[in-house]
């Protein structure tokens, strides 16, 4: 089926609640092409990789979680490598999409949600606060489990090394706070609602030693790995509602 690009950015801005969220950037449309589509393609970042995938699978739009426009890089010359992600999306006439935080926080396909569904988690509720939005989710497992065995299955889960920071790998966790991504720092929120375990996807020296020394046991299993779920989950989503045609751009990305 086809799908009109007003109809298509409304409903996301809606169902991903944009407008609750202070972000590092916009979230919506942010590069805009065909005012048609027939076809998306979804992807964890708008990498000139993806950005090329997404013209040979004759995509109409990409939607993704990074897009290009970010506060902290300031106004930014349309040129070199920026240029060269940029430049196939206008001349191929492609729109493209990023919903950050707002993908980060949802509870049905955000990507602390999706991974708490995948490591079999339940009572999932919003966790985390950026700026008075919440950011992830913290979720309970279905019965203790040692440190050591969860750190196993979380990197099975994600097909990723997971970094493990804990005061000792044998004890028992149940209660665990997630933010994905690069939220190094925010096991302090974990801990300070008496979580037992925090995961995120990276992990800085001061923070390995620091959650330690507090007690907490600080999971980081990658940035790319933690956010590929959300973006695969909505993609589904949309998908189903408008039965429009829709791929899944994976990365290598081992970071």
């Amino acid at each position: 089926m086809t799908i009109k690009l007003k109809k298509l950015i409304k409903y996301l801005n809606s169902y991903l609640n944009i407008y609750d969220f202070s972000d590092y950037g916009p979230n919506g449309i942010q590069v805009e092409g065909k005012q048609e589509l027939d076809k998306i393609s979804f992807a964890v970042s708008a990498t000139r990789d993806s950005i090329e995938q997404a013209v040979k699978n004759n995509s109409d739009a990409l939607i993704v979680h990074h897009g290009l426009i970010w506060s902290f890089h300031g106004a930014q010359k349309i040129t070199g490598p920026y240029a060269k992600r940029i430049s196939p999306l206008i001349k191929n006439d492609i729109n493209l999409l990023g919903y950050h935080l707002p993908l980060d926080a949802h509870l049905e396909v955000g990507n602390a949600a999706t991974l708490a569904k995948k490591l079999e988690m339940k009572d999932i509720a919003p966790f985390g606060d950026y700026k008075g939005s919440p950011t992830g989710v913290c979720a309970i497992l279905d019965k203790p489990e040692k440190v050591e065995q969860f750190k196993e299955r979380l990197s099975k889960v994600l097909s990723h090394e997971v970094i493990l920071a804990s005061h000792d790998s044998k004890k028992e966790i149940q209660s665990i706070g997630i933010i994905t991504g690069g939220a190094n720092s925010d096991w302090k929120l974990a801990k300070r609602a008496g979580l037992d375990a925090y995961i995120t996807g990276e992990i800085s020296e001061h923070d390995w030693n620091e959650s330690q020394e507090s007690e907490i046991h600080m999971m980081a299993g990658g940035h790319y790995a933690t956010e590929q779920f959300g973006i695969q989950a909505l993609m589904l989503h949309i998908k189903d509602k408008f039965e429009i045609e829709c791929n899944f751009i994976s990365s290598e990305n081992p970071a």
